[in-house]
């Protein structure tokens, strides 16, 4: 058990310029048939009625902690009390953060608030950032609320305020996450910025989804959620835990969410609060990412029972995981099949170009760019990444490796810690990321050989079915993108 370090208290200077200008812009472009009952919920309730405890899970945050916890306190709603819980942390985390430790008396557009900074070492924790989470949990379960924040995702200035504000005004909500995305202004280097282009379309795309279907969230991410305590109990006596969170799946806050949905509650995302979180910047790690929490949701999804995680696989929250799934396949067995049939149907000189092949190519370009066009903040970046082909494209390829690695680890049952396994990705070490490309190399090799054993008449029998197959698929595919071309967003931005 660790003790809380103490320190004096420091001024804290407003977060940031563009959040105040970003939040004003929420306000004056309302979002139709929602922004008049959230406006009368501003008016007539009082932000200070309920208690909000943060739990910031550190591991080596040293460079991102103090910007955390300086965000948090230049919030228009400040927590009422800020524990950063740091665990098996190698770097100086802790000294930065206790920098920040005491009381702060803050005036901010509400008025004067209090809170109080506490840090906690839990040093070694075999259940790293689960145990982080419940040891937080034990510290502020007599609040009303727990807002978990991530040790390097930075909120826009009113960020609490929207979430806690509509929190209280429905009983029935029992977690409500705020809008993610990634600041380009601290991306160096062109791997990374590519890289963090494609995981701001990953998350936009994401989060328009789960606005479309009723503000209803699949995923409460830990990034920058706030989860009422008596949901959080109710969890915990409806599952017979000890903890909200469990170390069970490889995606905790995954888990924790169906609960939520199951024990009767809603899990929402708000259309204002918004907050930028940490981007992977290297190929390993966001492969180490991806694939564990991939591996996590097909765990869920999958029926049956794997140790102590039971696969749900008709729960409501798992229905977008399906349809992304499935879509990934889609998207894998058309790229493949295509590869293999252009490059058979050169080798025998049987090839013979369609324009029509380019209607999928010109659709998916314009989704991406209506997808781009949604980003509150979308930069020169995120436009020239939709519309250029090739950076999508290649992202795509990218997913698809993880979407593969993460299927075939599930099935072989091959036991492996992907929480370990992403903090060696994070610290620059190991290489199975590349083990796809590889792979494809491989297939790519034997499917040439294969082909040049085969007969004229197998050769042109192959291409004839082969060719249709892919057309209706593709057809399927380019019909769907274009409803989501043509849907309405409901004046949501991303």
């Amino acid at each position: 058990m660790s003790t809380p370090f103490t320190g004096a208290h420091r001024a804290i200077e407003p977060f940031a310029d563009r959040d105040a200008e970003s939040s004003e812009l929420a306000i004056e472009h309302p979002i139709p048939g929602f922004a008049d009952d959230f406006a009368d919920v501003l008016e007539s309730t009082t932000v200070h009625r309920s208690t909000i405890g943060c739990v910031i899970p550190a591991y080596n945050e040293e460079a991102s902690i103090a910007g955390v916890i300086t965000s948090l306190l230049a919030q228009t709603r400040v927590p009422d009390v800020i524990h950063v819980v740091v665990n098996n942390t190698t770097d100086q985390t802790v000294r930065v953060a206790s920098e920040f430790a005491g009381p702060h008396e803050i005036v901010t557009d509400l008025g004067e608030q209090f809170t109080e900074v506490f840090v906690h070492d839990i040093g070694k924790n075999p259940d790293k950032k689960v145990g982080a989470l419940n040891y937080g949990y034990s510290l502020v379960e007599g609040y009303d609320y727990l807002l978990g924040v991530d040790g390097d995702t930075l909120g826009n200035k009113r960020a609490v305020e929207y979430l806690e504000t509509e929190a209280v005004s429905d009983s029935r909500i029992g977690g409500i996450s705020a809008i993610y995305s990634i600041d380009t202004a601290p991306i160096k280097g062109t791997i990374a910025k590519f890289l963090i282009a494609g995981q701001r379309t990953q998350f936009a795309a994401f989060n328009l989804q789960n606005l479309l279907r009723g503000r209803n969230m699949a995923v409460l991410g830990g990034q920058f959620s706030i989860f009422s305590t008596t949901a959080l109990r109710d969890v915990m006596k409806a599952n017979h835990q000890r903890t909200p969170w469990v170390r069970d799946s490889e995606v905790e806050d995954s888990l924790l969410s169906l609960q939520i949905k199951s024990a009767g509650y809603l899990t929402k995302i708000s259309p204002y609060a918004r907050a930028d979180v940490g981007g992977m910047t290297t190929l390993r790690a966001y492969d180490a990412q991806q694939v564990k929490w991939t591996f996590g949701a097909i765990e869920l999804m999958w029926p049956g029972q794997r140790g102590d995680t039971k696969g749900q696989p008709l729960h409501p929250n798992l229905r977008l995981r399906w349809f992304e799934n499935f879509g990934m396949l889609t998207n894998l067995f058309v790229r493949i099949a295509f590869i293999t049939l252009l490059a058979g149907s050169l080798s025998i000189n049987a090839f013979v170009f369609s324009p029509l092949w380019l209607i999928p190519v010109a659709v998916a370009v314009m989704l991406n760019l209506r997808i781009a066009m949604t980003m509150q903040d979308h930069k020169n970046s995120d436009i020239l990444f939709a519309a250029l082909v090739f950076p999508a494209e290649i992202f795509m390829w990218i997913r698809l490796s993880h979407f593969l690695r993460s299927w075939f680890r599930f099935l072989s049952r091959k036991k492996v810690d992907n929480w370990a396994m992403q903090a060696k990705a994070e610290r620059g070490s190991g290489s199975s990321h590349w083990t796809p490309l590889i792979l494809l190399l491989v297939v790519v090799a034997a499917f040439a050989v294969v082909w040049m054993l085969l007969g004229p008449v197998t050769q042109s029998a192959i291409l004839w079915i082969g060719w249709p197959v892919v057309g209706v698929v593709t057809v399927v595919q380019t019909v769907i993108m274009i409803f989501q071309l043509l849907r309405r967003h409901q004046g949501y931005k991303v």
